[in-house]
This record gives structure tokens, sequence and C-alpha cells, in this order.
């Protein structure tokens, strides 16, 4: 039997070593490049351990200090108006962000994954049914915003994507992506995050398939069905892990540097709501028994516009104030699927007749969310 042969960056050179009992200094060099490839993986691993150490200690340690900060340091009575908003405030301030560094960061690996030019041609040639599953689940990883929303439809137009898929990928998207589930996690729980991914994946996915039922291609605008596909990147450029770490960075920078405004006026209409505002008032408005509050809170909603890291926040504050799930959970989608600003990006690309029935179909899909919740929960 021969012997194993040592493998790996110093493979080669400890094999040499072995045999010749000296190496040469190029071969010495490549030697030590190869020990401080290792040296910096094990650096990186100490260090991640660290930081996520760290950020669970200070995430268990958010609620104490903000009960310390209004309660103590203000000196603001517990129960009273005030003090409950800043308490609500000081609180989901730094939890929201914590939440948002840590899976951005987590996702924006994931994503290297899963560049546009690769979700184009996992979809391109798929049928119907199963092109629309794919295509709402891919949303929920691919790199998206209300900007990026004509190049992508765009370059599936141009891969062959039946409209049906691509409608399904723009639905779902914005509306269930890691943002939402996470702070819909972190805020109110698993069950919360879960009924929101199944449903929203519901209405992206039978939204977009009862559309492709419609044939409306020809509502396409001209100027997008003439545009000659290009030539397509290369797809075989292999990252590093030193690379997709860069890439969690840079989404971090990207998406957090983008949406802390939102975060900041989302808590603080949160913070109102949960001070000020009645529980009586809020269950009559918007509790299960007025039935007109899942057609008015949609109806609300769509001239809005926010995303997930805004509105999430002021969606704990609506539920904590008695409104029903089912009538919050269709604010939430109308104002990050519906948008008016959404729209008029899309109707560089769509004609008119299209983007009504785009919005009839979602908003039906929306609605029957809302009403059902309402009903069974």
């Amino acid at each position: 039997m021969e012997p194993i042969k040592p493998t790996g960056c110093c493979g080669a050179d400890a094999e040499l070593h072995q045999e010749t009992g000296e190496k040469t200094p190029s071969e010495q060099n490549e030697h030590n490049e190869c020990n401080e490839q290792k040296e910096q993986k094990m650096k990186r691993v100490a260090w991640g351990i660290f930081g996520i150490a760290l950020w669970f200690i200070l995430y268990k340690q958010l609620l104490p200090f903000s009960h310390w900060f209004a309660y103590s340091l203000l000196g603001l009575a517990p129960g009273s108006h005030l003090g409950e908003a800043i308490q609500f405030f000081v609180y989901d301030t730094p939890k929201v962000m914590m939440l948002l560094l840590l899976i951005v960061f987590a996702v924006g690996i994931v994503r290297s994954f899963f560049t546009p030019e690769k979700t184009r041609s996992l979809l391109a040639g798929k049928r119907e049914v199963t092109g629309n599953v794919m295509a709402a689940g891919l949303g929920i990883v691919t790199p998206f915003c209300s900007c990026s929303a004509v190049p992508l439809f765009i370059g599936f137009v141009q891969a062959g994507v039946p409209l049906g898929v691509t409608l399904s990928f723009l639905i779902a998207a914005p509306m269930v992506n890691e943002v939402a589930l996470v702070l819909l996690y972190g805020l109110l729980g698993w069950k919360v995050a879960g009924l929101y991914l199944v449903t929203g994946l519901a209405v992206a996915i039978v939204s977009g398939w009862v559309i492709g039922r419609f044939n409306m291609e020809s509502s396409i605008e001209d100027w997008v069905r003439e545009i000659r596909a290009g030539e397509q990147p290369n797809m075989g450029m292999k990252l590093t892990w030193t690379d997709r770490i860069e890439q969690g960075k840079e989404a971090v920078r990207d998406i957090v540097g983008k949406v802390w405004p939102y975060v900041i006026a989302g808590i603080g209409v949160g913070a109102t709501i949960h001070g000020y505002v009645p529980e009586d008032f809020m269950a009559a408005i918007m509790g299960k028994d007025a039935w007109w509050s899942v057609p008015g809170a949609v109806l609300v909603g769509i001239p809005m516009y926010s995303n997930a890291a805004g509105i999430v926040p002021i969606v704990e504050a609506l539920l904590g104030k008695g409104a029903a799930l089912g009538t919050v959970l269709a604010f939430m989608m109308s104002v990050i699927a519906l948008s008016l600003p959404e729209m008029v990006i899309l109707r560089k690309v769509l004609k008119p007749k299209l983007i009504g029935v785009f919005i009839a179909v979602v908003g039906g899909g929306i609605l029957l969310t809302g009403f059902l919740f309402n009903l069974i929960i």
C-alpha cells in the first residue's frame, strides 16, 4: 500500500521536504503564506465567536437599561404616557439596529451565493407554478430594492422568464425579505414571523400565477420587449470567504446606511402610539369586530412609503394596543408591496392596464389574508 501523501496548500512542500530534507526559497515562501492564511482564518473565527457572544450579552441588557433610563435616570413615573413612550423608544431603537446589523451581515454573505444573474439563470425556462414557487423563494435572499426593480425586470424578460414568474419575484423580494422576518421575530416572536412568511409567499406565488393566466405580455412596454439580450456576465467567478465576508460588510454599510432614518421614524411613531393612544381606541378602529378595518388599512398603507425596518416597530405598537393581527399584517403588506413610489417605478416597464391588474390581484390577496387571520385568530 502506498503511503498517504499530504494534501492542501502546503501538501506539495511537505512531500518535497520529506524527500529532500530541505526547501528552496520559493517553497519556503509558499509554506509561510500557507501558514499565514491558516492563522488569518483562525483569527476571523475567533473574532466572529467573540463578536456574536458580545452581541448577545448587550442584547440581553437592553430591556433593563431602557427601564433604568426612563424611570430611574429621567425619573419618569412607570405607566405614565411619556415614561411608556420613552421606554419603548430607548428599548426598541438599539434592539432593532442590533438585529439589523446581525441579520444583514449574515444574509449579505448568503446573498453572495445568489447574484441577480444566477437568479435569472435559475428561473429562465421554468414553467409557471414551479417557476412561481421558485421565484418567490429566491426573492427572500436576492438583493432587491425599489431602485433595482426596473433593471431586474428587464433582465428577466431578456432571459425568457414568464411574466407571472417575474411578478412573483418582484412581489416577494421587497415584501418577504430578511429584514422583515428578523424584525418580526425579534419584536413579536416566531409565530407572527412564520405567519408573515407563509402568507407573504402565498400572496406572491398566487398573484404571479393569476396574472400569468391573463397572458398580458403585450402590456409590457414595447421598448422593454425590443431590447436584445446582451452578453451574459461571467458566472463562473468563485469568491473566497474573505470576499463573502466583505460582501456582508458592504451589505451592512449599504442597507443599514439607507434604512436607519426609517427605523428611527418608525420607532418614534410606534413609541407615540405605545405611550399615548388608548387601547380601546385602537381596538375599535383596527380590531376584529370592525369589518372595514382590513380594507381601510390597505387603502391607508398604499400611499405610504416605507420599508420593513420602518414599519415593523409601528406594527408592534399597533398590536400592543389591541389592533387585530390580520388588519396589521394587511397594513404592513400594502405599505411594502403596493406603495405608490413602487408603482411609479414599475410604470417605466409596465403599461397602465398591467399596473391596474397587478394592484387588484395583489391587493385582493392581501385583503383575503387580513380577513382570514382576523377570522381564525
